[in-house]
């Protein structure tokens, strides 16, 4: 996904659950009952076309204009392998991932596409996915990655899938307005909150933040949830054996309320969207914005670009294990479909492009259209030229801080995500207490 514009879905790769899964569940079997029934009257064939040896598709109708990074490597990519062409196709988030689950079950898969990880989860389970583990291996592509940005795509001795970009989320902040109130840029939960109460009483919005059709807007809370065990805990709350509504969760659901009540959120919280949250920061109204990466362009191209800066958000003094945590994680996966290890030159042609997708080369690409990189490639961004993104990836590589291996979201069900989005949302906006907010995260659990 181009994080930076995706139409339809959240930048973390997510919507709002279980909806947008049965919608597509209950798609792809109308599709596929009426491909039965009419032979040919519906195409659900992705895979490569007479414009390419092989087809990349992705999550975007249009690549260039809202991926333009995967747009000029695949251009590169053409431009140096003229015999291996790559075709780039798109559709729509839900549409992308109805196609896909349509034609993992007919065998028509394109060649390399992204999808959500749970849905590449079950494909691979099925068999449906290539082992990517021969590909890294040669070229010592694998030592140009970091552990935990292949671990998320494993399953057993497979990879079956690799990251497409990082997601890197936190909280942008306006230098004028806070040095206008004699503000220092928060580090600790104390100055931030120090920080609302006074902004507040100035008539600022402190924290731009949008949950009307935008629940999953919460990612700097996320990374909260790591500072108080997230990581350590996640794995036996899903089997049961602990629970979300623990203390610790529960002290940091009371840490988000004590902003809520000092007034660090916009009074139009519940009914401006996401966009609109963004639209306010870079106007100037709000002291801090809730988002990542995909947003630096465009608060770079803001009236706010040369006044803003980057930060992971607060540490706590009550928190649990590591305080010193910047989300830095992969985002959902390319994955390579598993008949074309049937073909010689098709394996060669998606090889060849993994190998330079990951390159210095190809990560390049990435950095010059305002992606971070995903390997250990170093980037030389110009700060005096572009200073927001490179205030980003200067947070992201902070000297002694550590990044989950997963952002909190994305290792559960959809319908524990929502919960989540759901739950902070209550705090914040005063419908649902600290306890009631972790309690509806369990209750989601299955």
């Amino acid at each position: 996904m181009a994080i930076s514009s995706q139409p339809e879905s959240s930048p973390s790769g997510r919507r709002s659950g279980i909806s947008r899964r049965l919608l597509i569940t209950a798609a792809a079997s109308t599709l596929l009952a009426a491909t039965a029934a009419c032979g040919s009257a519906v195409n659900t064939t992705t895979g490569s076309s007479p414009d390419g040896l092989i087809t990349l598709s992705m999550h975007n109708p249009d690549s260039k204009t809202q991926d333009p990074a995967t747009w000029h490597l695949v251009q590169a990519f053409n431009a140096q392998h003229p015999d291996m062409r790559i075709k780039l196709e798109g559709q729509l988030v839900d549409q992308h991932e109805q196609r896909m689950t349509i034609a993992a079950q007919s065998g028509t898969l394109p060649e390399i596409f992204w999808v959500y990880d749970s849905l590449a989860k079950t494909m691979a389970k099925n068999g449906d996915l290539l082992n990517l583990t021969t590909i890294l291996a040669e070229n010592d592509l694998q030592a140009k990655f970091t552990p935990s940005m292949l671990a998320a795509f494993q399953s057993g001795n497979v990879q079956y899938g690799v990251p497409y970009q990082a997601l890197v989320t936190g909280f942008y902040y306006n230098k004028d307005i806070l040095r206008a109130h004699g503000l220092a840029v928060p580090r600790t939960f104390e100055d931030l909150l120090a920080a609302v109460k006074k902004l507040k009483a100035a008539g600022v919005v402190p924290i731009a933040q949008g949950a009307n059709t935008s629940s999953f807007s919460v990612w700097a809370f996320l990374t909260m949830l790591d500072r108080f065990g997230y990581e350590e805990k996640y794995q036996d709350i899903l089997s049961g054996r602990a629970r979300y509504d623990n203390a610790d969760f529960v002290r940091l659901y009371q840490h988000v309320e004590e902003l809520a009540k000092a007034g660090a959120f916009p009074a139009n919280m519940n009914t401006q969207t996401y966009p609109q949250a963004v639209a306010s920061y870079t106007a100037g109204k709000a002291a801090f914005l809730d988002a990542g990466v995909w947003e630096a362009h465009k608060i770079q191209d803001s009236k706010v670009g040369r006044s803003t800066g980057f930060w992971a958000g607060p540490t706590f003094s009550d928190g649990v294990g590591e305080q010193n945590l910047v989300m830095n994680v992969p985002s959902a996966p390319f994955v390579v479909s598993a008949k074309v290890k049937e073909d010689k030159k098709k394996y060669a042609a998606v090889k060849a492009f993994l190998q330079f997708y990951y390159s210095d080369a190809g990560q390049k690409i990435l950095v010059d259209n305002g992606q971070p990189p995903v390997t250990t490639y170093k980037p030389q961004v110009d700060a005096a030229k572009d200073p927001v993104f490179a205030a980003v990836l200067a947070e992201a590589a902070r000297p002694g801080w550590k990044s989950p291996k997963a952002q909190p979201d994305l290792v559960v069900s959809a319908a524990t995500a929502s919960a989540m989005y759901d739950s902070f949302y209550g705090v914040m906006g005063g419908s649902l207490s600290p306890q009631e907010a972790a309690a509806k995260v369990q209750k989601s659990i299955k």
